[in-house]
């Protein structure tokens, strides 16, 4: 280090100077680490002697000195040069730790509770964080990822020897760090971090080793196939590229490949697994181990029980403890100051005073001011001061309008803009005032547009009706400009006409003018402002008199002569600083020392030496400034504080400044300053001066200080603190009551009923020197201007009104005032209270200091889920590494657990410099606590602990067994009038009305009972009819297909799989076709040749690693004979870049259908019975569920017919579809229904519409289509890509007036959302707002639901979600707190019959339960496709009854959960109309608490909470909500998403998040109807293949 050769005792002054003021601004924040050793070694570059330094040996570094706690070693800091730093600083300082907040009991507490917390090791996790998000500290801070910051001091290795008595027996399922250690020197060769090695399942070497039972998985697949394809995902792209990456094509990726309906026994899996199933490999598993192992432990408070109010199953407050300290004293009475005497020369107005001085003692010094240097820049005398002024308020009355008009009036308020560093202006401005009789409200210099509370000072402002705004000139150039010149009109602010007050612009009087000075009255003289807990700020009026009064009451508490010399440190412009440095100094002629804070923050000892030099009798200082002069004071041994009489500490009524004081008292004492004349004092805005401790008698003994128990603190009681002194808080007292004044302590809350003598309460005064009003705020005013106490019978004590002073505190022996903290900074924690700057001490006396800026800490509380919840903000100093932050956070969590016993909520530390500064350098709380509320805060690290700190959730619900018989179901919900929730579409009759039959050609009169007698048929009596027409991304058709051109080429290819293929009956072929006629032909042609075609994706050419495993896949599970393709896919499936992802040596015969000769088979297939398979389809359910169901010919042609009827579907008609041609009604609608029907259908491919978004609404426009089918996924491109265009398409002639119906087929809850937001968008265009509506199918039955041309609109109910959560319905109206829009899944499609089952006791519901949607129709599939046959799944969801009801029906279960609603509209036969409502999969919902819940429901609370949040889903894991989102933002909003992402789940779903996980946008999977597969994402979470931005994990 540069100063390893100089003593710096022998350095010139100016150089120790330089240094102090270095030093200082690295403790609060104003330079780098990296800036100050700079600067520093440039300094000491002359002084430095240069030895030969010889190396020392690498590994030799030798250890500190064992510190105070010898029983351990200090923590090896990251790099010798650290401690060679920290070693020096302590000497010159007298350690690191900021003594404005020291107290060696403090620290000692803190240690003492941390120590406590050693013996029950927290193991917390530790977040990840990607390597690029953040700027980080130099590589050798760097730990693996992972390494476990559990441990409270990184010396856990060498505890072993430095530990003599056995470790307590600890909870057997808490790890402690040392067995993690052990772990990773054993198991871990690779780089990968200690804790990953530990799996779940291993034991844990405990020294009173108990059994443990080996965990149960807790998830297994339901079916794991034979086959598992060991298939990657994408590599993931360069973090730090700009470019986000574009969501990739959408994959159906089934989870772990996971297939319904293949037999358990043969699973292998290929992953090698620990006991609970959780593959070793996952990191993440071991993280959320920890996690749990942290939840595990007993909380110390003990939870008293919480209940529910059943109804309303809201969260209730807990119980009263009857342990709780209640007040037992008798009730105060008020404290009455001394009586204010009367002095004959007083003068009967201030501004009288002024005159007298001005006139009389001209020549004699009122104010100096200093440059920054800390020497005298100019002094003002009386003189000067009073003429300025009467040229001031000259100007004001009479020069500033034209010669007619006066622009201000005597009352008129009017903004001072001056800055800290020009008090004389600031005080020729504030008397002008005066002189002039106009209201001065002074006010920050504003800076910039975004200051800290800026448009709150508009609110000032305009609450003040100021209009006029007088500032230095100097002042004036250095406010923000417009690029034409003028000043920036601030956000909030009124418009405001600038007048500069410097002497060259103001006009001197005439002879005989001369200023009006009244006696003081009630008038006001001067507002001063004041930001309130929330940030507002109001003006305090206070009367002439008051001001007057409140000088006198000073004069005499503080025992003032004229003539004497005062240093003020303060902020001039308001508080103490104005009433004492400029008020009550022009009364008493006193000489007024301004230092400004800038001077303070170059020269900290300047006031020090300004008292030495003038020999001055009175200093007003804060506890920050005797801290800083103990910083900087080296061996100043020429400064003397003896001529000090009194030394005002203005924030003496903090808690923490007792040791403020003591300290300096320590330093000083030697320089002559006296113990006797520190006198802290209690103030507010609104009482001004409340109480002040009068300069002592040398010799008296000194005042007592009050040792209060924190514990007692908290319930508003006073406790003298013996048991524990860990939590004890040491107060001094702020001396007696102002003379002339009367003083009461009340309750905070409710009515002003005063307290009793042992109780903690507001101090409230009345005094004529006190504040009148919030100027232009009646309402408020009288809550705190006229308060009249009251006694324990709630009659008032008297008549007269009473100030709230907003301090908390008690009057104690001897009539003297001790303050505990304030109103605004009270945090009510579950009915206790805590006070801020409390929490604040505690969080600083946590080493290591090294992790935090340590004036830069922010204490407040948001109210989350009926409660406040504490959370700290602190600056993180730049060169802490992950670890010492998280260690840091992790021991401010148990030091604030144990001393104040609240749980924090949120600990978060945000980069240096960041947080919003009020004028003086402090942090602005209200605007910080905004950041985090909106998410703007940007923190580097942050820790939520909800686990810990909600302790007010619901109780879990305990399900009841249902008993199952009639008898449940009569006394749940016949009893009470409802009836049983099924419902039933028209019926399918055989044949339609013979005109229709007429109309069509004349159909046999019994319906084909086969597609292909259909298309046969319609080829002989309809050949040229156009079936299909296909279209590019242009619009342009490129296909089309008749009824005959269909029939021959599917003949075509029946002859080549006959011949080719030599395929045989009843055998499978899959079909590898982008949508187009081709698959439609090859379906065709499948059927004719009596093979069962399975339409399957084509894989995606630049996607192979991810599409093609799951083509393989369906093409082994299905035992597929043949592969009917292009000549394009078949070059695929035989690349080099196929034979990465899967064997392509083993494929099934492929049958290229490009061109295929002109052959004819020798007859068409005609199956022996319509039961026999006609197709499969498969599909990869949401759940990740690979499952292929039989669809026969009999369910084929009832579903075409039932669609047929529905829809109004005839040759004439036109149809467009913009689907997924590859399973479920989307398969249906665009290969089955034209041949059936005879209507013409207009596919459009919906990757068309990447490259031209309008495609599908302007095929609409254009071919005047009526009735149109398409997915989520369309519906979402067109409303986020055209939504903002649309005028574009209005001018390109799209006019969608012409739709009557347009569905979206799916199979989940209707997202009314995305249809109400594209409804309204595109109905600028035409489309009618009742035309969107929604199907619904299952694997089971395709199609359920279908909306058709007639019968009622969809309708939309409002259901409780509390409620549903229980699995009952309860419909509330629109806009009910916690209510949940459901829409209606379209009509119930003819010959379809749903009802409602309870899943578990598969008894029948009332229609105001949720349970499973069970359906029985013609057109249900026939099973599973299975290889070996689940017969008993079979069963269950193709062939169950019901347990009692109606046990002879067969029903089929869609596995999603719905309720049925009898609607008020009606039917088309007259009969009101049953509307069906789906909430979502079974399989999918979450059971947590006892409580059922869906993961939309919380993805969309969650969606919500951040602009950044692109997309969501949530998952559970072993019984903790993981939450993962995609951040579309800047990377530095990741940790932001935290905190509002638990907050809102907490307040909307009542449920703690245990791991929010932070992710690029396109990460999370989705399938090709655009359903989230969450399954998928949480077994990429668990084996750690997200590459997540960052990971927290919520304690």
């Amino acid at each position: 280090m540069a100063d390893r050769g100089v003593e710096l005792s022998a350095l010139p002054k100016e150089v120790r100077d330089q240094l102090a003021e270095l030093d200082l601004e690295l403790s609060e924040g104003d330079i780098t680490q990296k800036g100050y050793e700079k600067k520093r070694t440039k300094l000491l570059a002359p002084y430095i002697i240069q030895t030969p330094v010889e190396p020392p040996p690498k590994n030799d570094v030798q250890p500190p000195a064992p510190t105070s706690s010898s029983s351990q070693l200090p923590p090896p800091s990251s790099s010798s040069r650290y401690r060679e730093r920290r070693a020096r600083r302590s000497h010159r300082s007298g350690g690191t730790r900021d003594d404005r907040y020291r107290s060696d009991i403090h620290t000692e507490a803190v240690q003492a509770a941390l120590a406590k917390h050693k013996e029950e090791k927290m193991a917390l996790p530790m977040p990840t964080k990607r390597r690029s998000t953040y700027v980080q500290s130099p590589v050798e801070n760097h730990t693996p990822p992972d390494s476990s910051s559990g441990s409270e001091d990184e010396t856990s290795v060498r505890r072993q020897s430095t530990v003599i008595a056995p470790p307590p027996a600890v909870n057997p399922n808490l790890q402690s760090p040392d067995s993690w250690i052990n772990h990773s020197v054993q198991g871990s060769s690779t780089s990968s971090s200690a804790s990953s090695t530990m799996s779940h399942g291993e034991a844990k070497p405990q020294p009173q080793s108990q059994p443990q039972p080996q965990p149960q998985p807790q998830y297994r697949p339901q079916y794991q196939p034979l086959y598992q394809p060991q298939y990657q995902l994408q590599e993931p792209p360069h973090v730090t590229a700009v470019a986000p990456r574009a969501r990739g094509p959408r994959v159906d990726l089934p989870s772990n490949a996971v297939v319904r309906g293949m037999s358990r026994v043969q699973s292998r899996s290929s992953m090698m697994e620990t006991a609970d199933g959780v593959p070793v490999s996952s990191r993440v598993s071991t993280k959320i181990q920890q996690l749990l192992n942290t939840l595990k432990r007993p909380k110390r408070p003990p939870l008293s029980e919480f209940f529910t109010d059943d109804s309303e199953e809201i969260v209730e407050v807990p119980q009263p403890d009857p342990n709780t300290p209640k007040p037992e004293g008798r009730q105060t009475i008020p404290v009455k100051g001394e009586p204010l005497g009367v002095v004959s020369n007083w003068p009967p107005a201030l501004q009288a005073a002024l005159a007298r001085w001005g006139a009389t003692q001209g020549k004699s010094p009122a104010l100096t001011a200093l440059d920054i240097t800390g020497k005298p820049l100019y002094t003002l005398t009386y003189g000067k001061l009073w003429s300025r002024s009467v040229k001031l308020a000259y100007t004001l009355l009479n020069k500033l309008g034209t010669k007619n008009e006066q622009i201000l009036k005597p009352g008129d308020r009017v903004a001072l803009v001056y800055p800290n560093s020009d008090p004389g202006m600031f005080w020729v401005a504030f008397y002008g005032c005066l002189l002039a009789e106009v209201i001065p409200v002074p006010i920050e210099v504003p800076l910039s547009r975004k200051d800290a509370g800026i448009s709150q000072v508009g609110f000032l402002l305009g609450s003040c009706g100021v209009g006029l705004a007088l500032t230095s000139e100097i002042c004036l150039k250095g406010l923000p400009k417009t690029p034409a010149g003028e000043i920036l009109q601030f956000k909030g602010w009124p418009r405001l006409k600038w007048v500069v007050t410097d002497s060259k612009y103001l006009t001197k009087p005439s002879k005989d003018w001369q200023p009006h000075i009244p006696t003081a009255n009630t008038d006001p003289a001067y507002i001063e402002y004041k930001a309130n807990k929330e940030g507002t700020v109001v003006g305090v009026a206070v009367s002439k008199v008051a001001m007057l009064t409140h000088c006198q009451a000073l004069t005499q508490a503080c025992n003032y002569c004229e003539g004497e010399t005062l240093v003020n440190v303060l902020d001039f412009k308001k508080d103490m600083g104005l009433w004492h440095g400029v008020l009550t100094a022009v009364m008493n002629r006193i000489h007024t020392i301004s230092v400004p804070y800038a001077v303070m923050k170059a020269c900290p000892l300047s006031w020090v030496q300004r008292v030495h030099i003038h020999k001055a009798r009175v200093a007003l200082v804060k506890c920050r400034d005797l801290h800083w002069a103990m910083m900087a004071h080296r061996d100043q041994r020429d400064t003397s504080l003896a001529s000090l009489r009194n030394l005002i500490v203005a924030d003496g009524a903090n808690p923490w400044s007792v040791s403020s004081c003591d300290a300096f008292l320590n330093v000083f004492q030697s320089h002559g300053l006296k113990p006797e004349v520190i006198c802290p004092c209690a103030t507010s805005p609104e009482a001004m001066t409340v109480a002040i401790r009068r300069p002592g008698v040398p010799g008296a003994p000194l005042p007592a200080r009050a040792i209060l128990s924190l514990g007692g603190l908290s319930h508003g009681v006073i406790r003298v603190n013996t048991e524990d002194k860990n939590s004890a808080l040491t107060v001094q007292d702020v001396g007696h009551v102002m003379p002339g004044a009367l003083m009461c302590v009340v309750k905070p809350d409710g009515p002003p009923q005063l307290c009793k003598t042992d109780e903690i309460g507001e101090i409230i005064v009345n005094s004529r020197a006190g504040g009148n009003m919030y100027y232009g705020l009646p309402g408020v005013t009288k809550n705190t201007f006229e308060v009249i106490p009251v006694n324990a019978n709630g009659v008032p004590i008297g008549e007269i009104p009473f100030v709230r002073s907003g301090l908390l505190g008690f009057v104690g022996p001897g009539s003297l005032i001790f303050v505990v903290g304030k109103i605004e900074g009270l945090l009510m924690v579950s009915g206790r209270r805590h006070n801020a700057d409390d929490l604040v001490a505690t969080a600083l006396a946590v080493e290591p200091v090294k992790t935090v800026y340590r004036g830069r800490i922010a204490v407040f509380s948001v109210t989350v889920f009926y409660d406040e919840r504490v959370v700290i903000v602190a600056e993180q100093r730049p060169d802490a590494s992950e670890e010492d932050s998280f260690q840091w956070m992790s021991r401010v969590l148990q030091a604030i657990d144990s001393i104040h016993q609240v749980g924090l909520y949120c600990l978060a530390l945000v980069p240096a410099n960041t947080l919003p500064k009020t004028p003086l350098g402090g942090i602005h709380i209200s605007d910080t606590k905004q950041f985090f509320l909106d998410g703007n805060l940007h923190p580097c690290n942050i820790l939520m602990c909800p686990h810990t700190c909600v302790t007010n959730l619901p109780k879990p619900r305990q399900k009841q067994p249902v008993g199952v018989g009639p008898a449940s179901v009569m006394v749940g919900n016949l009893v009470a009038g409802k009836r049983i929730a099924q419902a039933a579409g028209r019926d399918l009759g055989m044949i339609e009305d013979q005109d229709l039959v007429r109309k069509l050609c004349m159909w046999p009169t019994v319906m084909h009972q086969y597609l292909t007698e259909a298309l046969h048929w319609r080829a002989q009596t309809d050949p040229d009819h156009v079936l299909y027409v296909l279209l590019n991304a242009k619009g342009v058709t490129v296909g089309t297909a008749t009824c005959v051109q269909l029939h021959k080429r599917a003949e075509k290819i029946a002859a080549a799989l006959t011949e080719k293929g030599s395929i045989n009956t009843g055998e499978n072929v899959v079909l590898l076709y982008p949508p187009g006629i081709d698959l439609i032909a090859a379906f065709y042609g499948c059927l004719y040749a009596g093979c069962v075609p399975v339409t399957v994706r084509p894989p995606h050419p630049q996607n192979l690693a991810a599409t093609l495993p799951t083509v393989r896949m369906i093409i082994d599970v299905s035992k597929a004979a043949c592969i009917l393709t292009t000549q394009n896919l078949t070059r695929i499936l035989r690349s080099k870049e196929a034979a990465l992802s899967v064997n392509i040596k083993t494929w099934p015969t492929i049958i290229d259908t490009d061109d295929l000769p002109r052959r004819r088979p020798p007859q068409i297939y005609k199956p022996p019975t319509a039961e026999m398979i006609a197709y499969l389809d498969f599909s990869v359910s949401t759940t990740g569920m690979l499952t292929g169901v039989k669809i026969s010919h009999a369910a084929v042609s009832a579903l075409c017919r039932s669609i047929k009827l529905q829809c109004e579907l005839y040759s004439s008609r036109q149809i467009a579809i913009c689907l997924d041609p590859y399973c479920g009604l989307g398969f249906v609608l665009w290969c089955l229904a034209s041949v059936y029907s005879g209507h013409q259908s207009i596919l459009i491919p919906p990757f068309e519409l990447e490259s031209c978004l309008s495609l599908w609404l302007s095929t609409l426009s254009q071919y005047r289509i009526r009735d149109t089918f398409c997915s989520y996924s369309v519906m979402e491109l067109c409303t986020k890509g055209l939504g903002t265009q649309t005028d574009l398409l209005k001018a390109r002639g799209v006019n969608l007036s012409c739709v009557r119906s347009c569905v979206v087929i799916a199979e989940e809850r209707p997202r009314l959302a995305l249809t109400h937001s594209f409804s309204k968008l595109f109905k600028d265009v035409g489309l009618s707002p009742r035309a969107v509506s929604t199907a619904f199918g299952s694997r089971v039955n395709l199609a359920i639901c279908l909306q058709g041309t007639t019968g009622p609109d969809p309708c939309t109910v409002y259901v409780d979600m509390k409620s549903l959560r229980h699995d009952r319905v309860r419909l509330v109206e629109r806009g009910a707190p916690q209510s949940l829009p459901l829409m209606e899944s379209g009509k119930i499609l003819p010959g379809v019959r749903v009802i409602i089952v309870n899943p578990e006791t598969r008894g029948p519901l009332g229609d105001s339960h949720l349970g499973e949607i069970w359906v029985n129709s013609p057109h249900n599939a026939s099973g599973y496709y299975t290889i070996y046959g689940e017969e008993s799944l079979q069963a269950d969801h193709f062939n169950t009854k019901l347990s009692f009801g109606d046990p002879q029906t067969l029903w089929a279960r869609t596995g999603y959960l719905g309720f049925v609603k009898r609607t008020e509209l009606l039917a088309a036969s007259g009969d009101r109309h049953d509307a069906l409502f789906v909430v979502g999969s079974l399989d999918e919902t979450l059971e947590l608490r006892g409580l059922r819940y869906h993961p939309i429901d919380i993805e969309t609370s969650v969606s919500r909470a951040h602009r950044s949040i692109a997309e969501s889903a949530v998952f559970t894991w072993t019984n903790l909500l993981v939450v993962v989102s995609e951040l579309c933002g800047s990377e530095q909003d990741a940790l932001d998403l935290v905190p509002l992402i638990t907050n809102v789940v907490l307040e909307e779903h009542h449920l703690i998040v245990g791991v929010v996980v932070i992710v690029d946008p396109g990460v999370i999977p989705i399938n090709s109807r655009g359903e989230k597969q969450r399954m998928h994402l949480r077994d990429s979470f668990l084996a750690d293949q997200l590459d997540p931005i960052y990971v927290a994990y919520n304690m």
